[in-house]
C-alpha cells in the first residue's frame, strides 16, 4: 500500500482508514500498525479508568487489538472503525472485571488528570467530584457520557459503540448530563 506522499494525501481522514482497513482484510498485517497508533490512546485509557493497573490495562488494550486483528475480516469497511473497536474493549473489559470478581464501573476518578497540566487547586477540586459523580451514574449512561465528552464521538459512533439506536445514544447522553445537573445542584452548564 502507498502510505507515502501522493494518493493518501488527496484522501480525507475517513477515507485513509478505510483504505487501510481494506488493506488488512486484504492480508496486509503491517497497515494494522497505522490502526493501532491511531487508537491505542483511548483504548488503554478505557482500560485504565476501571482496572488503575497500568500494566494490566496495557494488557487488556493489547488484547483489544489482537481480538480486532482477528476479527476484521468480519468488520464493514464502511463503517468507522473506533465504535467497532470501543465496543470489543469495552466487551473484553466487562469479562476481564467479572473474573477477577470486581464490578465493571467504567472509571477511576484518579486517572483523571494524568498527563494535564497543573491546574489550581478549586478547578483540579471540581473535576475530581466530576469524576466521583460519573463514576457513580448507572453504567450505560456513564459510557455514552465518556464516549461523548472525553473520546469526543459523535452520535452516530456512541450508538455503534455501545449496540443502540442513536436515539437512544441521545437519550442516554441527555439523561447522563441531567443525572449530573441534579448531584452538581441543579446548575446550569454549557454542553
Amino acid at each position: 500500500m502507498n502510505r507515502g506522499p501522493g494518493r493518501s494525501e488527496r484522501l480525507s481522514e475517513s477515507e485513509a482508514e478505510k483504505e487501510i482497513i481494506r488493506d488488512v482484510q486484504a492480508g496486509d498485517t503491517e497497515a494494522f500498525r497505522f490502526l493501532v497508533e491511531r487508537y491505542q490512546g483511548p483504548i488503554y485509557n478505557l482500560m485504565l479508568r476501571s482496572v488503575t493497573e497500568r500494566e494490566t490495562a496495557a494488557d487488556l488494550a493489547q488484547e483489544t487489538f489482537t481480538k480486532a486483528y482477528a476479527a476484521i475480516g468480519r468488520f464493514n469497511a464502511s463503517k468507522r472503525f473506533f465504535p467497532w473497536l470501543y465496543a470489543i474493549g469495552i466487551n473484553l473489559l466487562r469479562d476481564h472485571m467479572r473474573k477477577s470478581g470486581r464490578e465493571y464501573t467504567g472509571m477511576d476518578p484518579d486517572c483523571l488528570g494524568e498527563g494535564v497540566p497543573p491546574v489550581d487547586m478549586q478547578t483540579r477540586l471540581d473535576g475530581q467530584r466530576m469524576a466521583q459523580e460519573i463514576e457513580r451514574l448507572p453504567e450505560a449512561y456513564r459510557e455514552a457520557l465518556v464516549l461523548r465528552f472525553r473520546e469526543d464521538c459523535s452520535m452516530k459512533d456512541i450508538a455503534e459503540a455501545l449496540s443502540i439506536s442513536v436515539s437512544g445514544a441521545k437519550m442516554r447522553v441527555s439523561r447522563g448530563l441531567c443525572m449530573l445537573r441534579k448531584r452538581f445542584g441543579g446548575e446550569k452548564h454549557d454542553q
